[in-house]
C-alpha cells in the first residue's frame, strides 16, 4: 500500500510516496451452533520490519442485516480500548490482542449474529489493511413429523395423490426434506412424484420446513412404507434425521377371486348347512354375487358369504362368485365344486316278513342307495349274525325264526347309517322241548309231582294232557302253569300220586301232532310212627344187652379174650346191618321217616348223630 505525503512551498506541490504495506489474515466464514461462543482472529503483519510502526489502531465493525451500512463495535490503539456502547454487541464481545493480531470473542450467539465482521488495522506510516470473516449460526431443527393420508388412495386416479406430509421446525438456516419409500429416495417425476415444499420463517428467527408428497400409486403400494428424511447444516458438517415411515391404504379392483367351503369341516350330507365363503385380493374387500354354473340366477348371499340351509343331492354342482368391483371388461371369478352326499333307507327283501317252512333255504338282501361305499351288518337278538348285503338262511329251524335287522353305514362318513328289518317265521309242526320222548320216574305214594312240556312250532301249537292211573281223579292233577309267547309253548301239571300214574303231553298244530309219554311209579312206605317206634326199641335192646354183658363180666362169666370180643363184634355187625338196610331201603322212606320226626326233611348231619349215638352205646358195653 502507498501513502502519499503532499508538501505545498511557495504554490508549489512537492509529493513524496513511500511505500509501505499490511498483510492481514482472517477466516472466510466462522461457524458456531446458537448460544455458543464465537472467536473470529484477525492476523496481521508488517512487510517493512524496518518501518514498523510503533503505534497501531485496531477497529471492529459489523455489518447490519438489512443495509450494506457498517457499525463500529470496538476500538483499540496503544493508549486505550473500547467497546462502544449502544450496539447488539455492547457487553456480548471482548477483543484480545498480541504481537500476531486480534481476535474478536462473542460471547451467548443468537441468530442475528449471522453477519459480516470486519477487522481494520491502521499502522499510519506503516500502512494500513482490512479484512472480514461471515459468521455463521447453527440450530438443529427438531425431529421430523410425518403424518400419511388416513383415506384410502385409488390406483385408478390419473394424477398424483397426496401421500403424506413431513415438516421440520425450528432449524436454522433453513433445513431440507428428501422423501423415501421403502429406504429409496424418490426423486420429482411429472406425472408420478410430485413434492411440494413450504418454508415459514418463524419470527424467532428460525425456519420451519413443510413438504408433502404427492405420488401415483399402484397395487403394490399397499405393503409400501413412506417416510421423510431431514438434513441440515451444522459446523463443519450436514447430519440428517429420519423419520418414522407410515403406510398408506390403497384401493385397488379385484383381480382375483377365490370360493371355498367354510362349514361343516369335511365331507358334507343331506340336511346339513352348507356356508361358502368368497375372497379376493381387491381392497377394500368388495361384496360379491353368487350363483350356481349354468343357473342364470343370483342366489341370496349376504356379503362375502352364501348359507344353504337343509341341503340336498338336488344342491350339488359348482358354485360361483363374483366381485362387484371388477371392471367390466375382466372375468374374476372363484368357483368350487359342491357335493352333497346321501344314503337312502335301506331296503330288505322280503319285505317285512317272510314265512318259511322247516327246511327250507332263503337268501335275504339289504340294499340302500348311497353316494359313497357302505357297510352292511346283520343283527339277530343284538348279536352279528352276518356281513354284506345278503344274508343266507339254510336248512330253516324253529331256531331261526325271529327278526333280522340290517345295518348300512358310511365308513367315510359315519354320521350317515340306515336300518331295515326282516321278519322270519318258521312253519312246521311241533316240536317239544328236550331229547327224551319218554320220561320215567319214581316217588313216594301221596306226594305231589310237577310235570313240565314245552313245545315250539307255527301256528303256535297248543298243549293238553292225558293223565291215567288206578286211583286218578281230576281232583288228583291240576295245570299249575300255561304260557306261550310267538315261539313257544309252555304247560306245568302237578300230579298228586296215588298209584302208578301214566301222563301224556300232546302238542298239536294244523300241522302235526307229537306226544311226549312220563311214567312215574308210587313207592309204598311204613309209617312214620312205626319206624320211630322200631328204632327206639332197637335201640333200647342194644342197650340192654350191653348192660347184661358188661354185668356179666364183671362177674367173670364172660371172658376178656379175643374170641369174646370178636363175637360181641359180629352181634353188633348183625345189628348195624338192620339198621343200615332200614336206611337204605329207599331214599324216600330216610325222608319220610326223618320228616315224621322232625317235622321236615333233616340233612344228614342227623343220620351222623343217630349213627354215633348207636355207636356210643355199643362201645359202653
Amino acid at each position: 500500500m502507498a501513502l502519499y505525503l503532499f508538501y505545498a512551498a511557495q504554490n508549489t506541490f512537492f509529493t513524496s510516496v513511500i511505500w509501505a504495506k499490511v498483510e492481514l489474515t482472517m477466516d472466510e466464514s466462522a461457524e458456531v451452533y446458537l448460544g455458543d461462543v464465537a472467536e473470529i482472529p484477525c492476523q496481521y503483519s508488517f512487510t517493512d520490519a524496518k518501518n514498523e510502526p510503533s503505534f497501531v489502531m485496531i477497529q471492529w465493525f459489523v455489518r447490519a442485516v438489512e443495509n450494506t451500512s457498517r457499525m463500529r463495535i470496538f476500538y483499540s490503539d496503544g493508549s486505550q480500548q473500547m467497546v462502544d456502547n449502544n450496539t447488539d454487541y455492547s457487553g456480548r464481545i471482548e477483543v484480545t490482542s498480541d504481537q500476531q493480531g486480534s481476535r474478536l470473542i462473542i460471547q451467548d450467539v443468537q441468530l442475528n449474529d449471522e453477519r459480516e465482521f470486519f477487522c481494520q488495522v491502521n499502522g499510519l506510516a506503516a500502512g494500513n489493511a482490512e479484512g472480514k470473516t461471515h459468521l455463521r449460526v447453527f440450530a438443529p431443527p427438531q425431529a421430523p413429523v410425518i403424518e400419511g393420508v388416513t383415506s384410502g388412495i385409488s390406483v385408478t386416479n390419473e394424477m398424483p395423490s397426496k401421500v403424506a406430509s413431513c415438516e421440520a421446525r425450528n432449524g436454522f438456516p433453513k433445513p431440507n426434506i428428501t422423501w423415501y419409500r421403502n429406504g429409496m429416495p424418490l426423486m420429482s417425476a411429472p406425472g408420478h412424484v410430485n413434492v411440494l415444499t413450504l418454508v415459514t420463517r418463524e419470527s424467532s428467527g428460525f425456519s420451519s420446513v413443510q413438504s408433502t408428497l404427492e405420488y401415483k400409486v399402484v397395487k403394490e403400494d399397499k405393503d409400501a412404507r413412506f417416510s421423510c428424511e431431514v438434513s441440515f447444516f451444522v459446523p463443519g458438517a450436514i447430519r440428517t434425521t429420519e423419520s418414522h415411515s407410515v403406510n398408506i391404504t390403497v384401493h385397488y379392483p379385484t383381480t382375483m377371486a377365490e370360493l371355498w367351503k367354510e362349514s361343516p369341516q369335511g365331507l358334507v350330507k343331506e340336511g346339513d348347512t352348507v356356508e361358502l365363503r368368497c375372497q379376493g385380493d381387491g381392497n377394500p374387500p368388495p361384496p360379491f354375487v353368487f350363483n350356481r354354473e349354468q343357473l342364470d340366477v343370483e342366489l341370496e348371499s349376504s356379503g362375502d358369504v352364501l348359507i344353504l340351509s337343509s341341503v340336498t343331492r338336488k344342491d350339488s354342482g359348482i358354485y360361483q362368485c363374483r366381485p362387484l368391483d371388477a371392471t367390466d371388461s375382466s372375468d374374476v371369478k372363484g368357483e368350487m365344486q359342491l357335493t352333497v352326499h346321501y344314503l337312502d333307507p335301506a331296503v330288505v327283501v322280503p319285505k317285512d316278513s317272510e314265512v318259511m317252512f322247516k327246511g327250507e333255504n332263503l337268501m335275504a338282501s339289504c340294499n340302500a342307495l348311497s353316494s359313497l361305499k357302505t357297510t352292511t351288518v346283520w343283527y339277530k337278538d343284538g348279536k352279528q349274525v352276518g356281513r354284506g348285503n345278503t344274508l343266507p338262511l339254510r336248512d330253516a329251524d324253529y331256531e331261526t325264526s325271529g327278526k333280522y335287522i340290517c345295518e348300512v353305514t358310511v365308513p367315510s362318513l359315519p354320521a350317515l347309517h340306515t336300518r331295515g328289518s326282516v321278519h322270519i317265521i318258521v312253519q312246521g309242526g311241533p316240536q317239544l322241548v328236550g331229547l327224551e320222548q319218554e320220561v320215567q320216574l319214581e316217588e313216594a305214594a301221596g306226594r305231589m309231582v310237577n310235570l313240565s312240556c314245552e313245545a315250539q312250532g307255527h301256528p303256535l301249537p297248543s298243549i293238553s294232557w292225558n293223565i291215567i292211573g288206578s286211583q286218578v281223579s281230576l281232583r288228583n292233577w291240576v295245570e299249575v302253569l300255561n304260557k306261550a309267547n310267538e315261539h313257544m309253548a309252555h304247560s306245568v301239571v302237578s300230579v298228586k300220586v296215588t298209584s302208578d300214574v301214566s301222563a301224556q303231553c300232546n302238542a298239536s298244530n294244523n300241522m302235526g301232532t307229537e306226544v311226549k309219554a312220563f311214567s312215574i311209579k308210587a313207592s309204598k312206605t311204613e309209617g312214620s310212627g312205626v319206624i320211630i317206634v322200631v328204632i327206639i326199641l332197637s335201640l333200647l335192646l342194644l342197650a340192654f344187652l350191653g348192660s347184661v354183658i358188661y354185668f356179666l363180666h364183671k362177674k367173670g362169666k364172660i371172658p376178656c379174650g379175643r374170641s369174646g370180643k370178636q363175637e360181641i363184634t359180629k352181634e353188633k355187625s348183625t345189628k348195624d346191618d338192620i339198621v343200615v338196610e332200614m336206611k337204605t331201603n329207599t331214599k324216600n322212606e330216610e325222608s319220610v321217616l326223618l320228616k315224621a320226626v322232625n317235622g321236615d326233611k333233616k340233612g344228614p348231619n342227623d343220620q351222623v348223630a343217630a349213627a354215633l349215638l348207636t355207636q356210643k352205646l355199643l362201645d359202653f358195653g
